[in-house]
């Protein structure tokens, strides 16, 4: 019998693209690996168009990091654009989902999208653990139907989710709360951890003086992201702490954003020396060194989050978390950061608030550090997958066999 150190398992993502979900799964794949599974992915899409910005598969971050660690990594070949309605799949794409799902043990669902491909009739029939990692499913278009209808039809075998807000917001959707499963995201701390070399580096780099207030914004161009209520509070900000720097990673946070610029633009007006303290960074590949640059790691998102991974770096970089109440977020930063009102000056004197206390936090932060540790949800995922072969071997949950 295959368990931890034999077990197939194939991952489908939607896509490769710009965000913390495929970030925290990419990364519990390379830990199961180097713990003997045996793990492929398969992606339905092979670029997309989002956040304003053409992500291409071969690209990204974690495709190569992927890749880079034996980990075979195929595509559909599809591409999306943001709005675009879905095609239906082809005799071709069918055959090749069918190579893949058979030759695995169990399969990981990155969310609840795949699900469409998955509940396609005549595939091979295998048990699904769906990783879901937002707060508002009935805001993800057919995806909760297409979640619904999977365990319906037996397939479903559990449900992780990232925070205790994921699953008490499927279980009000309909999800039997049996197989909602909480799994706390987690980051490498060897990678994530304060550097005073890094940050000086980063600080040099875009002319930010070493002793200067830096806030970093790590999200992508996305409305449930808020950035029109970041940019009021990074205004409010800057002009009250006249050494204040901001910085702004992710897809979509660039010049050649025509949105992002016209939200500037609103913001800021004509005043260029404020603006001037903005610093689009767009994707960066190096996010260890950016939060470590940083005092202050901010969110201001309205909806959706569900333990948003950039609090967690950031955190684990030595900056202190200032975030609106959405999600798990109130939970994460309990004793380690601030929450605010979705106002931006509301929101600005918590980012003063929180560089004025970043030295008496530093203790709480790193004492919480195992709380966040990479090594703990990558054992909590093996043993889920674990029991949920040996369940199905075992018979307790019928259909799901060959």
């Amino acid at each position: 019998m295959r368990t931890r150190h034999g077990l197939r398992v194939l991952s489908v993502y939607d896509g490769f693209f710009s965000g913390g979900a495929r970030i925290v799964h990419s990364d519990v794949l390379l830990g199961l690996a180097e713990g003997g599974q045996h793990h492929r992915v398969l992606s339905v899409h092979g670029e997309v168009h989002r956040e304003a910005t053409r992500q291409r598969m071969e690209d990204d971050a974690c495709y190569r990091a992927l890749t880079g660690a034996g980990i075979t990594v195929t595509s559909l070949g599809r591409s999306a654009r943001d709005g675009g309605g879905p095609a239906p799949f082809t005799g071709p794409e069918l055959a090749d989902t069918a190579r893949a799902t058979a030759d695995a043990d169990v399969i990981l669902s990155l969310k609840e999208q795949p699900l469409r491909l998955l509940n396609q009739a005549g595939l091979p029939r295998r048990p699904v653990v769906v990783c879901l990692h937002r707060s508002d499913p009935e805001n993800q278009g057919g995806a909760l139907d297409e979640l619904k209808s999977a365990i319906a039809d037996g397939t479903v075998a559990a449900c992780v989710c990232c925070a205790e807000s994921t699953r008490d917001a499927y279980a009000a959707a309909g999800v039997p709360e049996a197989l909602l499963h909480v799994i706390p995201n987690g980051v490498d701390l060897l990678r994530f951890r304060p550097d005073p070399a890094r940050r000086l580096a980063v600080r040099s780099a875009l002319g930010v003086p070493a002793t200067a207030p830096v806030v970093v914004f790590a999200a992508r161009w996305d409305a449930m992201k808020n950035v029109p209520l970041f940019l009021r509070s990074a205004r409010s900000w800057l002009a009250r702490e006249g050494r204040g720097h901001v910085l702004m990673c992710g897809a979509g946070m660039e010049a050649a954003n025509a949105g992002l610029a016209a939200e500037l633009a609103s913001v800021f007006g004509a005043d260029r020396a404020l603006a001037g303290r903005v610093h689009l960074l767009g994707v960066r590949q190096d996010m260890e060194a950016v939060y470590a640059a940083a005092d202050v790691v901010a969110l201001t998102s309205s909806w959706g989050e569900a333990a948003p991974l950039c609090l967690v770096e950031g955190m684990m970089c030595g900056a202190v978390p200032v975030t609106t109440d959405v999600g798990d977020s109130a939970s994460i930063v309990s004793g380690l950061g601030l929450v605010t009102p979705p106002d931006p000056d509301a929101v600005a004197f918590a980012w003063s608030a929180a560089v004025a206390d970043r030295a008496a936090l530093t203790g709480a932060l790193t004492a919480s550090r195992e709380r966040f540790s990479r090594t703990r949800m990558i054992a909590a995922y093996a043993d889920l997958l674990d029991r949920v072969v040996h369940d199905v071997r075992d018979g307790l949950r019928p259909g799901l066999g060959g």
